[in-house]
């Protein structure tokens, strides 16, 4: 119990959203709404912009701290569209959502520069990117330019081929190494708050996964926020013999263990469940 609570003592990180001061003093909950006709999960997907608004607003109702808006399946084996075809799915959600809740913190989560800009200029004030600059390289540049929080993942390869990537020596070794490379680029470049994301389920396998969960923890050693995105993935409806659409409650379980290692935000389907276990996990921890 002593070495959980003192591996989650770390000091309240604030990131600067276009002016606007997000405090991290406690686990957020970051709601995904999936702008996407092909998502793994279909609970997250809507169809007509006032229902996206709708979910937005559900989801701040419930407590979310960000909507997480992505126009591009990321699911293992899906192909790519280009940032013309992407910014058409998400600057009009973008901005009927800023419309409608004015204070909203979007993140926009997005591979690409043209879309990161143009999602910034719509309302949004902070860029997802699961490839950390990898599949753009004018990325990290941009989000400097932009000035505004950049969440970097670990990744190999693309979303088509990364399970065929999931090899590694020393696993949690590697994730590390990777993040150290890419603080240090982001850093040279400007961009002055970052959160990693260790990516469970992107070139990792089950197995992988676990491990990652289980040494999440030594990821405070970079002293950055941690994001873990675990929301009804594979890893959990394989694992228990079952589907995303009934993942719910694998989720929970998997939140609370990354949130008694450290995380700082959960990417999640269902805000609501999540900030119950972020209230459960405060409580009995303090």
């Amino acid at each position: 119990m002593d070495k959980v609570k003192n591996s989650l003592k770390r000091p309240i990180d604030t990131l600067n959203c276009r002016g606007r001061i997000l405090t991290v003093d406690k686990p957020l909950v970051m709601g995904i709404l999936n702008v996407t006709p092909d998502s793994f999960y279909t609970g997250s997907m809507a169809s007509e912009l006032e229902e996206y608004v709708a979910r937005a607003g559900q989801m701040l109702a419930d407590g979310a701290a960000i909507i997480d808006i992505g126009g591009q399946s990321t699911r293992p084996g899906s192909g790519r569209i280009e940032a013309d075809e992407e910014s058409g799915r998400v600057l009009p959600v973008i901005k009927a959502i800023v419309r409608a809740y004015p204070d909203v913190f979007i993140s926009v989560d997005t591979y690409h520069h043209r879309v990161a800009a143009a999602a910034v200029e719509a309302g949004a004030c902070m860029i997802n990117d699961i490839s950390a600059g990898e599949l753009d390289p004018l990325m990290i540049q941009t989000v400097a330019s932009l000035n505004v929080p950049y969440i970097i993942m670990h990744m190999k390869g693309d979303p088509g081929n990364m399970q065929d990537l999931a090899v590694y020596t020393d696993l949690t070794r590697e994730v590390m190494d990777y993040f150290i490379a890419k603080i240090d680029a982001c850093r040279k470049a400007g961009i002055k708050d970052i959160i990693i994301d260790p990516g469970f389920g992107f070139a990792k396998t089950i197995d992988h996964n676990f491990q990652l969960l289980r040494e999440m923890d030594l990821l405070q050693i970079l002293d950055l926020p941690v994001l873990a995105g675990l929301s009804r993935k594979s890893t959990i409806y394989k694992t228990l013999g079952t589907d995303a659409i009934h993942a719910l409650n694998g989720t929970t379980v998997l939140n609370t263990i990354a949130l008694l290692n450290g995380a700082s935000i959960l990417r999640v389907h269902d805000v609501k469940e999540a900030i119950e276990a972020v209230t459960l996990v405060q409580k009995y921890l303090n």
